[in-house]
C-alpha cells in the first residue's frame, strides 16, 4: 500500500480519525477546503462584542425574562458547545441567569433525538444549567400568522412565549435552498403543515447554491414572523472546528457568509478520474442525512468511475418526516397525497409528471424494477454502477439500499474498485474528505446533472 489519506468519521460520536491506505498504483488528489485557523476564544469574544446591525446581546438582552436560544440538532455539525459559555456570559451581564434561559433544539421533521443529544451540541455544562427543550413538529406547534406566500405558520410554542430569541446555526450546501443557516433555522421549529407547505410549494434549486429563491425570501418572512432576529452563524473546517463566526442581524450577513463559503469550499467536480471517494462527515451522523449532503460530488462522477461514499451513520437509519430515504411501502401514497394537496396549484403538474414519467422509464426497463426510487437514482447517474457505501462504525443497517451497496472492510472496497477497473494500471484518484461542507463547480459543466430526488435531504 502507498501513503494513506487521514479523514474524520462519526461527527458527535467520537470525531474520530479515519486513516485510509491506497494501493500504490493510485494517484491521489484530495481537494481539502481552504479555511481559516480554527478560532481562538478572543475571536468569539469579538464576535460577540461586534455583532453586524445590532446593538450586542448583553444590550439587547438587558430586563427580558423569557429568552430563548434556538440550536439545530446533530444532524448539522454546527458545534454550539463551543460559543455557549460566551453566549451564557453575555445573557449574565445581562442581568439573566442560566436557569432561567430556555434552549430549543429545531429538530424540523427529525424526529426526538437521542438522550444525550443536548449536551452534545450545547455542551453538558450549558445542559446542565438551562432549561431544555426539544421540538416537536407533530404537538408543539401553535399558529403565529401567515405570509405573503400563503403559508400559515405553526410554530413551536415556546418561541411564542420567549421575549428574546437568539438562533445558533450553520451555513452549509443544501438542495433546495442554496444554503442552509440564516433564516433557515426558522424552520426547525417549524409544525408539520407549515414545513410541508414550504417543501411543496416551491421549487428546489436543485443543488445551484443559489439563495435568491422563494424558498429562502418566503423563510426570511417566517423568521420575522416568528422573532427570529438575532443570529450566531459558524463555520466549520474538515475536522469539526468553528473558524469563522458572525453574531447580529442575519438579514444583514447572511450573504456575506455564503460568499465565504462558496469561496473556502469550492471544489471542482470530478472529471477524467476513474476514482471518486466521497467522505460524508461531518453530517453522517446517518444514513438519511448523509444521502443527500455526501453524495453530490459521486452524482457528478463520469459513469466509468468507481463511487465510493464514507459515512459513519452512527445512529443508523435516522428519520425525516416528509422525506424518508427507506420507508414503507404502504406509507407511500399517503404521503404523496398529502404532497399534491399542499402544493401551489402551478407545481401540480409538474410533480404528476414527475412521477408518470419514473414510472414510465421503470416499465420501460431504463430503470430497475423494485421501487420507483432506484429508477430514478440510476436514471439521474447515468449509470448502472453501485455507490460503494463504507461504514466504519458497527451499526445496524437494512440488507438492500437504494442505489448503494455497503462494503464492510475498506481492503473490499478496493478489492471492488479493482473489479470495476480490471487490468487498469495507473488510476487517477480523488477525495473529498468533507464534501456536505464542499461547494463544486456544477456551473463549469454544461447541463450538469441534478441531484436525484431520492437523495434529496429537503432540510
Amino acid at each position: 500500500m502507498s501513503p494513506s489519506e487521514e479523514m474524520r468519521t462519526a461527527a458527535w460520536y467520537g470525531d474520530r480519525s479515519l486513516d485510509l491506505p491506497f494501493p500504490p498504483q493510485w494517484n491521489v488528489a484530495t481537494l481539502h477546503p481552504d479555511t481559516p485557523p480554527p478560532l481562538s476564544d478572543s475571536q468569539i469574544v469579538q464576535a460577540f462584542a461586534h455583532p453586524v446591525g445590532q446593538p450586542p446581546l448583553r444590550v439587547l438582552a438587558a430586563e427580558k425574562v423569557r429568552p430563548l436560544v434556538i440550536v439545530d440538532d446533530l444532524t448539522r455539525p454546527t458545534p454550539c458547545d463551543r460559543v455557549m459559555p460566551f453566549l451564557l456570559e453575555e445573557f449574565r451581564q445581562a442581568g439573566i441567569r442560566a436557569s432561567d434561559i430556555t434552549v430549543l433544539m429545531a429538530t424540523g421533521t427529525h424526529g426526538a433525538p437521542q438522550a444525550d443529544a443536548m449536551a452534545k451540541k450545547i455542551g453538558s455544562e450549558a445542559a446542565a444549567q438551562c432549561r431544555l427543550a426539544v421540538h416537536d413538529d407533530t404537538r408543539d406547534a401553535v399558529r403565529a400568522g401567515r405570509t405573503s406566500f400563503g403559508t400559515t405558520v405553526f410554530v413551536n410554542r415556546e418561541v411564542l412565549a420567549s421575549d428574546h430569541i437568539v438562533g445558533i446555526g450553520g451555513i452549509y450546501p443544501q438542495h433546495s435552498t442554496g444554503f442552509g443557516g440564516g433564516s433557515k433555522l426558522a424552520l426547525g421549529v417549524l409544525g408539520r403543515r407549515s414545513i410541508a407547505r414550504l417543501h411543496f410549494g416551491h421549487s428546489s434549486v436543485e443543488g445551484s447554491y443559489d439563495v435568491e429563491n422563494d424558498f429562502r425570501r418566503e423563510l426570511d418572512e417566517i423568521a420575522r414572523i416568528i422573532g427570529l432576529r438575532s443570529l450566531i452563524s459558524l463555520h466549520v473546517d474538515a475536522n469539526r472546528r468553528p473558524v469563522r463566526m458572525a453574531s447580529g442581524d442575519w438579514e444583514r450577513f447572511y450573504r456575506d457568509e455564503v460568499a465565504f463559503a462558496k469561496t473556502a469550499y469550492r471544489a471542482p467536480l470530478p472529471a477524467d478520474v476513474d476514482v471518486v471517494i466521497s467522505n460524508a462527515y461531518p453530517i453522517d451522523v446517518s444514513l438519511t442525512f448523509m444521502r443527500s449532503k455526501g453524495v453530490i460530488p459521486l452524482v457528478h462522477a463520469p459513469p466509468q468511475a468507481s463511487k465510493i461514499l464514507i459515512s459513519a451513520c452512527s445512529e443508523g437509519v435516522g428519520h425525516h418526516g416528509l422525506f424518508p430515504f427507506i420507508s414503507a411501502s404502504k406509507l407511500d401514497r399517503p404521503r404523496r397525497v398529502a404532497r399534491y394537496a399542499l402544493a401551489r396549484p402551478g407545481r401540480v403538474p409538474h410533480m404528476v409528471g414527475g412521477r408518470l414519467k419514473r414510472k414510465l422509464m421503470s416499465r420501460s426497463g431504463k430503470g430497475t424494477q423494485p421501487t420507483e426510487q432506484p429508477a430514478t437514482f440510476h436514471e439521474q447517474r447515468r449509470s448502472s454502477s453501485p455507490f460503494w457505501l463504507y461504514v466504519p462504525e458497527q451499526v445496524s443497517l437494512p440488507q438492500k439500499i437504494p442505489g448503494m451497496q455497503q462494503v464492510d472492510s475498506w481492503p473490499g472496497v478496493l478489492d471492488r474498485v479493482a473489479e470495476e477497473q480490471p487490468g487498469r494500471g495507473r488510476l487517477e484518484v480523488v477525495v473529498y474528505p468533507c464534501s456536505p461542507l464542499q461547494v463544486l463547480d456544477t456551473h463549469t459543466v454544461e447541463n450538469a446533472s441534478p441531484t436525484p430526488p431520492e437523495l434529496q435531504d429537503a432540510d
